[in-house]
């Protein structure tokens, strides 16, 4: 197999993966070095190919996974409770939370890829956030942040919103919309 076969491959695999796919996994499938699939993948984004890189392994955008709609949405909340309890809201109405992102006064947008779909996803974040003894990057802005959260339709995204606004995590606008 040659490399551009080997990067059809890669782009075939994140394409049929159920969820994320290290690079580890993607070496012993093609049997290759991992320092071979990281280029591959780079080459691959250079070419076009939107591809997520989490701590979990490497993922496709929900509009390629089958959760094609998606929706930004601002939040406000501190501590581990709310940040899991925010989360564990959306995937279990059938969301993913996609990203969040924080804007820093110096140094603008920070994003970090997410990529929860389910609460084993979820209790792996958390419990690595707890273990790392790292903040979350809302913690920089006393907990206002964005979630691009994404979903099959437009009503499961109104359901995950309208389920967030209940609990208090959505900041409202001035006429005091969730937003």
């Amino acid at each position: 197999m040659d490399a551009k076969q080997r990067r059809e491959e890669i782009a075939a695999l994140l394409r049929g993966a159920k969820g994320h796919i290290t690079g580890s996994d993607l070496a012993k499938r093609l049997h290759v070095s991992r320092q071979l699939i990281v280029g591959d993948i780079a080459l691959l984004r250079t070419g076009g190919l939107e591809i997520y890189a989490t701590p979990q392994g490497y993922l496709l955008p929900a509009s390629q996974q089958g959760l094609g709609v998606s929706r930004v949405v601002a939040a406000k909340h501190l501590g581990e409770a709310a940040l899991r309890d925010e989360l564990e809201t959306v995937v279990d109405l059938g969301g993913m939370v996609v990203d969040v992102s924080i804007e820093h006064a110096l140094y603008g947008e920070f994003k970090a890829m997410l990529m929860l779909r389910d609460r084993a996803g979820v209790e792996a974040f958390v419990g690595a956030l707890r273990n790392s003894g790292m903040e979350p990057l809302s913690l920089l802005t006393g907990g206002v942040h964005l979630h691009t959260l994404s979903a099959r339709d437009e009503q499961a995204l109104d359901r995950i919103q309208q389920a967030l606004e209940r609990k208090g995590y959505l900041l409202a606008d001035e006429a005091g919309n969730g937003r």
